[in-house]
């Protein structure tokens, strides 16, 4: 193998949660490769306020957790992967707790004098408190323990800075027999050098993605990497029309892109709106029994329904008189962040609107991860594995990156023998790609980025219609033949990696949405505003047999 060659046992393409709890299980196993396309600290997880689901609490049970899930899953919910998932979390919970991670307990919060009890959090959907928590920076508590891990492992290398392209698959390099993946196509992105990883088994976990989307919680990393590569590599895609609106970002041109978790709503935090008179209203109670605390999807359209009507440009949420220390206990993120848009949530209302958040949808797996394609995997957001159906319940996700990858470990001792043994083998060729460059390139991306998520906002999101989800496929098929045009004549940036991703998961999502003929969960289509019985646990499948 060339200079520019890499050979690892396993690769792994994505350093949330889902990818370094991956990448930690299989380097029991042999060699793992972590590709990352910034730094290792940038992802999703890393923003996560909420927490993990989990239960822990004698006065809770699998089964309360199951039925909370079921339900805010719209009956799209494959009952046994989400149970196995919900029993197997206070195991992998223990595993990091004892790798040094800290979640808040009773006795920080002035509840408890015994240390050992931990402060559960309410999130909306959930009939119980089961959200173990750090604050609200849970997501970056984990993730700095993963790194940590991580760094300290002698098997696993980790590669900054390094964008994935391609999947390598035998079909691909147009070899007989069944297809395998066999590695990525990988941009070091300060060299502008293209290497080719070379694994026994890859797995996709580079999140979701909230990109394609003009508002959204979502980092920029979001583009739906893992899912586009997943789809041009052949595995299917599953139930993507199924994006998940958080109710609550910050509206403040202070602050761009900051979620108010819904623990805030758990811990007494109410919507209300500006009526005519200028003074604050509760609105939930016209929408839900639990009011507030309504699953997301009820939450989100009831907002959006809200700035609809009244021409408002956000809602609030009001959470006014608990006390400073409380906010700087529960909530010191938040608190900090809020101040310094001038919000003082002791005294001020937060002004909030929805965004895009969650990809229910994602590369179609089972329970193991595995992809059905030899050697591939896919975990966290960027999987459907069938555990959210419809509308992730809160804080479920982290729940799903920590356990799956423990299942992804086993299916892989399992078939590792196999895979082996019937491997393709043979010569890789290096990526080729066009050398020319064009002055108006930049220009040309920057302008299909943002056209593609204002179109994707105004015609593919909350509220959808036939007419609005067919403007939208009209318009991504142009802009698709010309990203490929650029793509293959141009050299390769991350730039143009990023915008090819996008396109092609923004696209899956407008053909799921078109190929739902019925309004569910986290969908929503006004010519099509009733449930069909007949669709419960019909999985939207898209592939490049499909005409994309």
């Amino acid at each position: 193998m060339d200079n520019k060659g890499r050979f690892f046992d396993h690769l792994v393409i994505g350093s949330g949660a889902a990818g370094l709890s991956t990448a930690l299980r299989l380097a029991e196993k042999g060699t793992v490769a972590v590709v990352t396309k910034r730094e290792i600290d940038n992802t999703n997880t890393n923003y996560a306020q909420g927490g993990v689901a989990c239960v822990i609490d004698n006065k809770d049970s699998y089964n309360e957790h199951l039925k909370d899930t079921l339900y805010a899953g719209a009956n799209m919910c494959d009952e046994a992967v989400a149970r196995k998932i919900i029993m197997a979390g206070p195991s992998c919970i223990n595993e990091l707790i004892s790798m040094g991670t800290h979640f808040t307990t009773k006795g920080e919060m002035g509840e408890s004098k015994n240390k050992k009890d931990y402060h559960l959090g309410m999130e909306g959907g959930h009939k119980k408190r089961r959200i173990l928590h750090s604050g609200d920076i849970t997501g970056n508590e984990i993730q700095k323990t993963l790194i940590d891990a991580c760094k300290k492992n002698s098997n696993i290398q980790i590669f900054e800075n390094h964008a994935a392209i391609d999947l390598i698959t035998s079909w691909r390099l147009g070899w007989m027999g069944d297809n395998f993946c066999l590695g990525a196509y990988v941009l070091d992105i300060k060299s502008e050098e293209v290497k080719t990883f070379l694994t026994l088994t890859t797995t996709l976990a580079t999140g979701g993605a909230g990109k394609v989307y003009l508002f959204t919680s979502n980092p920029d990393v979001a583009c739906g990497g893992g899912i586009a590569m997943g789809y041009r590599a052949n595995a299917q895609i599953a139930n993507m029309e199924f994006f998940q609106f958080h109710p609550t970002i910050l509206y403040s041109p202070a602050r761009k892109n900051f979620l108010i978790s819904e623990a805030v709503r758990g811990e007494g935090g109410i919507l209300k709106i500006k009526n005519n008179k200028g003074n604050l209203v509760e609105f939930m109670h016209k929408y839900h029994e639990m009011q507030s605390l309504a699953p997301r999807d009820i939450v989100a359209r009831a907002i959006d329904n809200e700035l609809k009507r009244t021409g408002q440009e956000c809602v609030f949420i009001d959470i006014r008189g608990k006390g400073e220390a409380f906010f700087k206990l529960r909530f010191p993120g938040i608190y900090k962040e809020c101040l310094s848009a001038g919000i003082d949530i002791n005294k001020d209302p937060i002004p909030v609107v929805p965004a895009a958040h969650y990809c229910c949808g994602g590369v179609k797996t089972d329970i193991n991860g595995y992809t059905g394609l030899n050697g591939l995997y896919a975990v966290g957001e960027t999987a459907c594995n069938g555990f959210h159906g419809a509308n992730r319940l809160a804080s479920n996700s982290l729940l799903e990156a920590l356990v799956v990858p423990s299942f992804l470990a086993q299916d892989v001792e399992e078939k590792l023998g196999s895979i082996r043994e019937n491997r393709p083998t043979g010569h890789v060729p290096d990526w080729k790609t066009g050398s020319a460059t064009n002055s108006d390139e930049l220009v040309v991306i920057h302008h299909n980025w943002d056209e593609i998520r204002r179109f994707m906002w105004d015609y593919v999101g909350i509220c959808r219609t036939n007419k609005r989800l067919e403007r939208a496929k009209s318009r991504i098929r142009n802009i698709r033949k010309e990203i490929e045009k650029y793509y293959w004549d141009f050299f390769i940036t991350l730039d143009l990696i990023e915008l090819r991703d996008m396109s092609t998961a923004a696209e899956i999502i407008i053909d799921s949405a078109l190929q739902r003929k019925e309004s569910r969960g986290l969908h929503f289509n006004a010519d099509y505003p009733k449930t069909e019985k007949e669709l419960e646990l019909v999985n939207t499948i898209i592939s490049r047999s499909h005409a994309i």
